[in-house]
């Protein structure tokens, strides 16, 4: 057995008694009484029951293999029946090494898979109105990649230009693992194209940042009123008579991060001041799971999916339809299809690469 096989196996034995702690715990009637404790519990319980099932199934399956072994060490036994103990060992063991991938898999990538809901940001960089555009096609990007999953899209705020680009635009994303997939376009996005806006056919580098957020549950953060400083304002900009009037802008601040979250999309001050705290809520948990991974773990910096802005982490060239990731050195010529929505390839890779990565620090 390898030695990464260890360790994961180490692991499972850890999770596979913390499951039964947990049981046992929520079998007691001071917990049972106690709805806050228990609903933490099974929520906990909860994100390791697939695991735990899958590792039993795999024991299951061992000790199969060890009786099949026994058998074919018997000298005594019918040769027919050491021929059957041989074919089970063989289709056991191959049982036995998919269970063991699936569980590591669902291991290492736990989190992600269990992150159903995301707040997605992008903001227009360098390269003024083409930078705008690109933000667009970005936008557009991923709203058809969710249409291709089934996701629900839902839009949060966008400041929008008259050539129809978005200086920002903010959008909350919810389905299936959905932050397994999307988690890793955080960072600096780089276009090279003839702008629509240049008539000499000259070739622009512009830019667009993306932030991906995972959108907390109530459990998961609690943000107490004192924290935050609400200001409510008159809506600024275009929007009708009705907009300009009602003082329904609404900015909050996060005084222990600094965070501090604006908006005015709607007429409602209610609807606005909903859409702030959802943002807020998740800018927030970010910050402080960041920092989390940074104490617990420097190597993380190999990875992919960190969200650092700073970092340049793709390029757009349309001229030679080529889409490069520069985190894993990949490059595939099929930029037109990819910003048309079909992302498959290209998110198969960098979860792959993810995988291998976390696989080498377990």
């Amino acid at each position: 057995m390898s030695e990464n096989q260890d360790s994961v196996l180490a692991k499972l034995d850890e999770i596979e008694q913390r499951y039964n702690e947990i049981e046992k715990q929520i079998a007691e009637p001071a917990i049972a009484s106690n709805p806050a404790k228990l609903i933490a519990l099974s929520k906990e319980q909860g994100k390791l029951k697939a695991i735990v099932a899958k590792y039993r199934q795999y024991k299951i399956t061992l000790a199969g293999i060890e009786d099949a072994e026994q058998i074919l060490e018997d000298n005594t036994a019918d040769e027919d029946f050491r021929a059957l103990a041989r074919e089970e060992i063989q289709q056991l063991e191959g049982r036995k090494n998919i269970l063991l991938e699936e569980i590591q898999n669902t291991l290492l990538m736990a989190d992600e898979l269990g992150t159903n809901s995301i707040i997605i940001e992008i903001r227009a960089g360098t390269g003024g109105e083409e930078a705008a555009l690109f933000a667009r096609d970005l936008y557009n990007m991923y709203i058809k990649y969710a249409e291709t999953r089934k996701w629900k899209v839902e839009q949060l705020g966008f400041n929008a230009t008259e050539k129809g680009g978005f200086r920002e635009v903010i959008f909350g994303v919810k389905g299936e693992a959905v932050w397994s997939e999307l988690g890793y376009e955080g960072g600096g996005h780089r276009v090279q194209r003839v702008p629509e806006t240049e008539s000499q056919g000259r070739i622009h580098t512009s830019a667009a940042t993306v932030a991906v957020l995972p959108e907390p549950e109530e459990l998961d953060i609690r943000i107490a009123d004192d924290e935050v400083v609400e200001h409510v304002s008159r809506s600024s900009g275009p929007g009708g008579q009705s907009v300009n009037k009602l003082s329904s802008a609404i900015r909050l601040e996060h005084i222990p991060t600094g965070i501090t979250i604006s908006m005015q999309d709607e007429k409602s001050q209610h609807k606005n001041r909903a859409k702030a705290w959802r943002i807020l809520k998740s800018r927030v948990y970010e910050y402080h799971r960041s920092k989390e991974r940074a104490q617990r773990d420097s190597r993380r910096k190999t990875m992919i999916g960190s969200g650092d802005r700073s970092e340049k982490i793709r390029t757009y060239n349309f001229p030679q339809n080529r889409l490069t990731d520069h985190r894993i050195n990949l490059s595939l010529y099929s930029l037109d299809k990819i910003i048309a929505g079909d992302m498959a390839d290209l998110i198969a890779a960098l979860k792959d690469h993810d995988r291998q990565q976390r696989l080498k620090d377990l």
